[in-house]
Formats: C-alpha cells, structure tokens, sequence
C-alpha cells in the first residue's frame, strides 16, 4: 500500500476555545471594568494558523489535542468545516485549551492562555509522527521540548533524501527553545516584543525593529520576520557577504513591506492569520517576500471582523 501523502502544511500546535469579552478600555491593574459583550469561539494559535493555511488554498494537517469536554467540538467545527486533517488531533482527559481576551473599543486586546489538553502535546506525541515534509508551523502555546523535537524531524529531512521539510516557527509567546531550533526556522515569525526578548533589552541591535530583525538572521536564524501591526512586517534574509570585520547582522537583507489598510474591529487572531496565509504561500512555492505581503492582506481582512477564527472566514453576500 502506497503511503499516504505528506501534507503540504502540517501545524503542531494549540487548540483553544476564546471566551472573549468586550468593553470600552483594557483595565489597568487592579481595576474592575464593565464588558459589554461575551463571546465563546473556536481559537489557540495552532487551530487558527491551520485553519488560515487551508483557507489560503493548502492542504493542511493539524497535529494537537482537545479535552473530553463540552469546548472540544467548538474547538474543532471550523477546522472540520474548512476540511483540516484533524486525525493527529487527540482527545485527551482534562479540560481543552482556554483562551481568556480582553477587546477595547479600538481593536486592541490582552489574552490569558490556560494551556489544558495542549499541554500535553509533548516529545513522544511529535516523535510518533515520524518524518516530517512540506512547510512545519509551530508555535510557543505547546511544552518547548516537543517544538525542538519537531525542528529535529524537520533537520532530518535534510540528510535523510526524503522530500524536504522547511520550518516556520512563530515563537510566540517566547519559551525557551534549543539553539538549533531557532537555527532552522525559515523563517522565524516574531512580533517586535518578542523580538526584543529574543536578541535582548538592552544595546543598540535591538532598539529599532529593523536592528532586531538584522540581529536575529546575523546570529544564524535562516529568516525572520517581524510583524508590525498595522505597519506591515519586516522581512529579513541572509545578504551578500561584506569584509571578515563587518558585524554579521550587516551582511542582512532587510525589506519593511507594507500592511494592506484596514480599519479595525478586533484584532484577535491577526498574527496566526498571517503566520498561516504565510506557510500556504510557502508551500505553494513563492518568495517569503510575497509570502509575507499574502499574510499581510490575510491579517488585514481578519481585523475588520469580530473573533478569531471568524473572521477568516470569506465573507458570505446576501443575493
């Protein structure tokens, strides 16, 4: 019996449920403020990158876990709907993921993640996968062993003569990974904060998004982008080679390419539309540039509508 084909986007990641609340304004410490609305959507960084990968044109294999509750089937109805090969999802004892967020008026939000079922998506249940091919996503929502795991399968298909596997690794929130991990993201998707925490508070490399981004690929990462909002992103990629004295982060191709307008209702989910339409243009076998400037367009049309995964959705027009 021939093997069944490799995805061409296989994500490892988180599956949660969102509990969102809006209100007028964030609260600062210690502050009551009264919401508005609540609302229970299908969510976690993983499931939503999935679900943008496949709603961007690729086949799209969603490897995680859910919990033996009530939120496991909103967790899963968009992803099923958009036809994600949810066989290495693994229905686990114990509550699924938990997202709690916070929207303002202008879009902007704060999230508290309780990890659940995603916590168990550990080193046996990546190694079990065997060989990894196509365009790998992770993210930070999963234990930081299982991500250096799964950059080690990715790693072996480069010596193994198998199809090639290319990692992109979206570090968010920022764990502690191997060094080689980070070595084989291609390219590692941060935001600026995270950027920051990446190279380090302190000194010149970091004090400018395009300084950290030049940092991080002179310090061996393959690619990088950093997201900027409602700024675009910044793209960099190893350049030509200058003089044995010249600082690494020097020899960098750095190219700021800009968001597509748009003009905001909730920006949850924004990033893992990005980081998804990204690994579907990748796989299809365009430049990280254009890869990048689709996640763009992607993150802009999600911020004009309410919720995460929702907002992905294409748009239904009354006849």
């Amino acid at each position: 019996m021939p093997a069944p084909p490799v995805p061409r986007v296989t994500v490892i990641g988180s599956l949660n449920v969102d509990l969102a609340v809006t209100m007028q304004r964030l609260p600062a410490p210690g502050q009551t403020v009264l919401a508005n609305t609540l609302a229970v959507s299908p969510g976690g960084k993983g499931a939503n990158q999935a679900l943008a990968a496949a709603l961007s044109g690729a086949e799209t294999a969603l490897i995680g876990a859910v919990g033996r509750d009530q939120h496991a089937s909103v967790a899963l109805e968009l992803l099923r709907g958009a036809g994600v090969d949810l066989t290495g999802v693994a229905t686990v004892d114990g509550p699924t993921g938990t997202a709690l967020i916070q929207i303002d008026a202008d879009g902007e939000n704060s999230i508290a993640v309780v990890p659940g079922a995603n916590a168990l998506v550990g080193v046996e249940r990546v190694r079990g996968l065997g060989r990894l091919g196509g365009v790998v996503v992770l993210q930070g929502e999963i234990p930081p062993e299982a991500l250096d795991t799964a950059a080690a399968a990715v790693r072996a298909t480069e010596h193994d003569g198998g199809a090639p596997a290319r990692l992109v690794l979206n570090l968010a929130p920022v764990v502690r990974v191997a060094e080689s991990t980070l070595l084989t993201a291609d390219p590692l998707v941060v935001n600026e904060q995270e950027a920051r925490a990446l190279v380090g508070r302190g000194g010149e490399r970091a004090s400018t998004p395009e300084g950290a981004a030049r940092a991080l690929v002179g310090l061996g990462v393959r690619s990088a982008v950093i997201t900027l909002g409602a700024a675009g992103c910044l793209v960099a990629e190893p350049g030509s080679p200058g003089s044995s004295d010249e600082p690494a982060e020097l020899a960098v191709r750095c190219e700021r390419i800009d968001a597509v307008p748009a003009t905001p209702v909730d920006s949850t989910g924004a990033g893992d539309a990005f980081v998804g339409a990204l690994a579907a243009r990748l796989a299809a076998g365009d430049s990280l540039r254009h890869a990048a400037a689709a996640g763009n367009e992607f993150a802009a049309r999600s911020v004009t509508r309410a919720g995460a995964q929702a907002s992905y959705q294409p748009e239904r027009r009354a006849r």
